[in-house]
């Protein structure tokens, strides 16, 4: 598989830091602390004005400061399954979070702690593991007690992974009892709020307590390099602090935005492992490094070999090609299922640009998800949208999405005014469009493939069964592409899509007309056939299609194929459709879970939780 973005910056550290070979005999032992949901722009290291991290700032004086690393999804499963694995979600088949089902690594492939105790290392994980995949026997220990400290032999090389839920989204899930600015260490009135959220003394509230869990985090952080200390471990011992994906105030985690993306990432390479007298303590590195460069270089780091079936390259260690240090510019991203709510979003970075191409894109940015509207600050935004308070930025979130974006980042952080027909950007548009459709196929990107049917014929072996389906999605990706063209250029091959006896590319061909919405009336009397089609999902775009231009009631449809498939994925992918139609498009619907065949599903039942309770 040709890999578009190829990351490395250990030549970087080889010709300026004067990095030693590490020998069998003396190999490192390497760290990984995590700060949960929480991306660079929260943090005083990378520029933000509040939430002191004292102990990050001496790790980073006497270490390296990564400025673009990102992880490539941006809620906690997918990317820890990315990171533990070094593979592409959408390429295996664990890209939708929370899982319905586990999926198979490739035939072989094995979490990267499996090859690391292999080659003599002594792994432990404290505590979060929060996989997609199927694994086992991944880790020596895993526990809120796993520590280096159990190992037998003291003089054994040692992995540890801790997780810092401190920061994490559900520590602004507060009720409105509970909040107290007196609590506050940073003043909320100094908050500057982001371009897109309204400016509220809640807002302002929320980002200020977000801001203080920095330094809550740090603390906990600096407990355990204190340890290593106590220990005499620290000088051989390699650490990499990093967010485990962006967040997490309102339109970060979950998003493919910058907030939902780019991670911190400081190492600290002890002088064990440098030449002392040519080391430049305090580097800002700007090659771009993603999630899937960070297990090929641990087993780097650690002498293993890093098998062919990992996607991404490593960025320490021996091997790493010293010209391409300050040339890696891309990073590539991935948004789908994220609990309940279903999307299908594909984001791909260059240099100072990011493309996001929204595959759904009547599907807003604020589509219900039961746990994000937990916090006081997301429901108050949309009750804000619905009493007409906010701007026009503030607003994007509430809409429907554009079908692609794309950004200056440097001129636009917070992703806010796209480019995409501006005739001055047309070049780097088509380029960046390129370049992604040229990764999902690349990748045989299963996402495009509903989840019940991966679940049903990928699951086993989702690497194998996209090269084996190479081809079919390819053209289901040239399917719903029509949605990119003039709707007088993509008429042709949506007649053709329509009529196709693949029933996928009838969904993705029916997407593409939904993104046209009223454009594609003319298709109407066709899509009003496939109410009756022999895919149930075919049905529902139908209906929703239908549904969006004001031609056709969506509920009896709707209601069949409830009270007929017994899939729980079926069930979760229509009760979506029905919380959209009836949240933004003002159908009603009368639910009872004794009429929906899939009603087992736990997801299932979170969408009836909402339906019900608004009714």
């Amino acid at each position: 598989m040709k890999r578009i973005a190829q990351f490395s910056i250990l030549p970087f550290l080889l010709l300026t830091f004067g990095f030693i070979t590490v020998q069998a005999a003396d190999r490192p032992n390497i760290v990984w602390l995590l700060s949960e949901d929480n991306s660079v722009h929260y943090q005083q290291h990378y520029g933000a004005k509040h939430g002191p991290t004292p102990n990050l700032t001496l790790l980073a004086k006497d270490g390296l400061t990564v400025e673009h690393a990102f992880s490539n999804s941006p809620v906690c499963s997918v990317a820890r399954t990315t990171l533990m694995t070094g593979m592409l979600a959408p390429r295996i088949g664990f890209q939708y979070h929370r899982k319905i089902t586990q999926t198979n690594l490739p035939p072989g492939a094995k979490m990267f702690p499996v090859y690391l105790r292999k080659a003599g290392y002594y792994c432990t994980n404290n505590v979060k593991t929060d996989y997609n995949a199927v694994n086992a026997n991944v880790w020596d220990e895993s526990s809120r007690k796993a520590s280096w400290r159990n190992r037998s032999d003291p003089q054994q090389p040692f992995f540890h992974m801790q997780s810092f839920a401190q920061s994490h989204e559900g520590s602004l899930h507060f009720p409105q009892a509970a909040i107290d600015v007196t609590s506050l260490n940073t003043d909320p009135t100094a908050v500057k709020v982001f371009p897109y959220h309204q400016d509220t003394a809640l807002s302002r509230y929320t980002a200020a307590r977000y801001h203080d869990r920095q330094t809550v985090v740090d603390a906990a952080i600096g407990k355990v390099i204190d340890r290593l200390k106590e220990e005499g471990l620290y000088e051989n011992t390699i650490i990499f602090y990093f967010g485990d994906h962006g967040g997490v105030l309102p339109r970060s985690k979950g998003y493919l935005y910058e907030s939902g993306l780019h991670v911190p990432l400081v190492i600290r390479v002890p002088n064990k492992y440098q030449s002392a007298n040519t080391w430049n303590p305090g580097a800002r590195v700007d090659g771009f490094v993603s999630f899937i460069d960070f297990a090929p270089t641990v087993l780097n780091l650690a002498g293993a070999k890093i098998p062919s079936t990992m996607d991404g390259t490593p960025f320490l260690g021996n091997g790493v090609d010293a010209a391409v240090i300050d040339k890696q510019d891309e990073a590539f991203g991935y948004a789908d299922r994220f609990d309940e709510k279903y999307e299908l979003v594909r984001s791909f970075r260059k240099g100072n640009f990011k493309y996001i191409r929204n595959y759904e894109n009547f599907y807003p940015d604020s589509l219900q998800n039961n746990y994000r509207y937990r916090m006081l600050s997301f429901s108050e935004w949309r009750e804000h949208y619905n009493q007409g308070k906010l701007n026009e930025a503030q607003s994007h979130f509430f809409k429907a999405k554009p079908v692609e974006s794309l950004y200056d980042i440097s001129k636009d952080p917070h992703e806010i005014h796209n480019l995409a027909s501006n005739p001055t950007h047309r070049e780097t548009l088509l380029q960046l469009r390129s370049a992604l459709q040229t990764q999902v196929k690349e990748i045989h990107d299963l996402s495009f493939y509903p989840e019940n049917q991966m679940i049903e014929f990928a699951i086993a072996d989702g690497a194998g069964f996209g090269e084996t389906h190479a081809v079919e999605i390819s053209s289901l990706v040239d399917a719903v592409d029509l949605a990119l063209l003039p709707f007088a250029d993509a008429t042709q091959g949506i007649s053709k899509g329509l009529k196709s006896k693949n029933p996928r590319m009838r969904y993705w061909t029916l997407t593409a007309c939904t993104s046209f919405a009223k454009q594609a009336e003319r298709f109407a009397k066709t899509a009003k056939e496939l109410l009756d089609d022999e895919d149930d999902l075919v049905r529902l775009r139908a209906a929703e299609f239908l549904a969006i231009i004001r031609h056709t009631e969506p509920q009896s449809t709707i209601y069949d194929i409830l009270a007929s498939n017994p899939s729980g994925t079926v069930a979760t992918i229509t009760l979506n459709t029905v919380v959209f139609l009836r949240d933004h498009h003002g159908y009603d619907f009368q639910l009872d879970s004794s009429k929906i065949k899939g009603s087992h599903e736990p997801l299932v039942q979170r969408r009836l939780e909402y339906l019900n309770k608004q009714d």
